[in-house]
């Protein structure tokens, strides 16, 4: 009895090797910096609120000192009356950009899908370092200070930012098929990680000179890296002659390894797995709608499942280096650089559970298995004792444990939804698919921020652990129906490899 040719093993990482060229590494390089600078500059706003905090209240007050008059310019900058009311609007800022990013994430996905990859991802890069650049910087060398402005300045950024990852994971897609695309994406969603290292370190470097420098550096780096994507990006492999994905021939192994992981049935299939964007306009198939992609298989699980994992994963963004600065007293710029390891590990993390995911054909079982161990990490981490050394372990762990699945869903995970049988006749889909799953995956990270800042304040870092913990069984409840599914695909396969011998 032959084993049905959708249930081999196919040599992903030979064909891979076979079709990678000098473009892909090109592809692979400026997508993957061009998300790192949108997630540095995020970060860089992460790593400065002590020192924003500080700015927008008053010093310890002393009575006997002389008070400065006109009293309203020499205090124009204190816009609460103590820290903790600053300390909740920096979470209310973390909320508002989440929102206003994950509904852009919704729209960047369709008119990814319509217009030029690459002119979408260059004008959000540079639009966004304008915003960061005034927010950060211009209001504090004219020392202009309101809260309504802040508030309007972070909803245009978080717009802005959003144009950023539908558009590489789509331009991606276009030039990687399925063939090892578990390790290609698990080590390309490094990106974001990366991206988080590098504002740390920026920031930790010039943040002596005061917070607004760091928003200048960080804004710098990521305009200057919108013009490189503008004059060097290529969306598709036609651009420079190269075949599309699934234009191979029939019956190779590159064309199997094309085929996506995600499959609606187990019968066998000859069609082709068309490119992202088309050459030919005229030809080119109509872009799949809003609503028709969520109702793709496995969309509306994968995004409630992200929506809670986001949650926990951006907290750590978000609140990690105050969270170290405020609970063990550690400086500022000393925080900052601790909290690295937290995305060391979700390199790490993503790379290896990727690759694992790509040995099985079959990803939610990785999840579940390195989510289950998350839960215990996140336990554990939040007993860490007042040690440098032992805390960036534990941290490790547990960005390990929680950032590599996050990466999954986010890049491979997506992709796979994007290249179903469902939508091959469809070549429009992936950025929409994209733009879903991470817009739903911000919602949920959105609200967390809010409701982090609001546990600590009323309850304590211990609570804000316990629901991590909670949401991280959440996202395990989401997954669990496709983790069944695909448990019974691996067992059907085994038993059919078991009567071929």
């Amino acid at each position: 009895m032959a084993v049905p040719r959708n249930l081999r093993r196919q040599p992903a990482d030979a064909s891979l090797v076979s079709h990678c060229t000098h473009h892909h590494i090109a592809v692979f390089l400026l997508t993957f910096f061009s998300y790192s600078l949108l997630h540095a500059s995020r970060k860089t706003f992460s790593n400065v609120k002590v020192s924003i905090s500080s700015q927008w209240t008053p010093s310890d007050i002393n009575t006997t000192a002389l008070e400065l008059q006109p009293y309203e310019l020499w205090n124009s900058s204190h816009l609460f009356p103590n820290a903790e009311e600053a300390t909740l609007f920096l979470g209310m800022l973390d909320t508002i950009f989440l929102f206003s990013y994950a509904v852009g994430l919704f729209v960047s996905g369709i008119v990814g899908d319509r217009l030029n990859l690459r002119w979408v991802l260059s004008f959000g890069m540079c639009s966004s370092a304008l915003v960061e650049f005034v927010f950060g910087t211009l209001t504090e060398w004219l020392h202009f200070y309101n809260k309504w402005f802040y508030c309007c300045l972070w909803v245009v950024n978080g717009l802005l930012q959003s144009t950023g990852w539908p558009c590489v994971v789509a331009i991606m897609g276009n030039w990687f098929g399925k063939a090892g695309r578990g390790f290609v994406f698990g080590l390309w969603s490094a990106c974001a990680s990366v991206g988080n290292i590098l504002g740390a370190f920026l920031a930790s470097c010039v943040l002596q000179y005061g917070y607004e420098y760091a928003f200048l550096v960080t804004a710098s780096v990521q305009f200057a890296g919108g013009i490189i994507v503008f004059f060097g990006l290529l969306i598709s492999p036609k651009e420079v002659g190269l075949p599309e994905l699934g234009e191979e021939q029939e019956g190779s192994a590159e064309e199997d390894a094309n085929k996506p992981l995600i499959s609606n049935n187990e019968e066998d299939e000859d069609d082709q797995n068309y490119s992202i964007q088309a050459p030919d306009t005229s030809n080119q198939p109509k872009a799949i709608g809003f609503f028709q992609a969520c109702c793709l298989p496995g969309v509306l699980l994968y995004s409630l499942a992200y929506a809670c994992l986001k949650l926990v994963n951006y907290s750590f963004f978000f609140w990690l280096p105050f969270y170290l600065s405020n609970n063990f007293g550690w400086k500022e710029a000393e925080a900052d650089q601790l909290s690295i390891w937290y995305d060391v590990g979700g390199i790490i993390g993503g790379t290896i559970q990727g690759l694992i995911s790509d040995m099985l054909q079959k990803r939610a079982p990785v999840l579940v298995i390195s989510l289950l161990l998350a839960i215990g990490s996140l336990f554990g981490y939040s007993r860490s004792p007042n040690s440098k050394p032992i805390n960036a372990f534990i941290m490790a762990i547990t960005g390990f444990f929680i950032g590599g699945p996050s990466n999954m869903i986010s890049s491979a995970i997506s992709a796979d939804l994007g290249r179903q049988e469902l939508v091959k006749g469809n070549s429009e889909a992936l950025a929409t698919v994209t733009g879903i799953v991470d817009g739903t995956g911000s919602i949920g990270a959105a609200v967390g921020q809010y409701l982090v800042s609001l546990i600590q304040d009323n309850l304590g870092w211990m609570w804000v652990f316990y629901f991590f913990i909670l949401m991280t069984s959440s996202t395990i409840l989401f997954i669990s129906p496709l983790l069944v599914r695909e448990i019974r695909l691996l067992l059907y396969e085994r038993r059919l490899r078991m009567r071929t011998g």
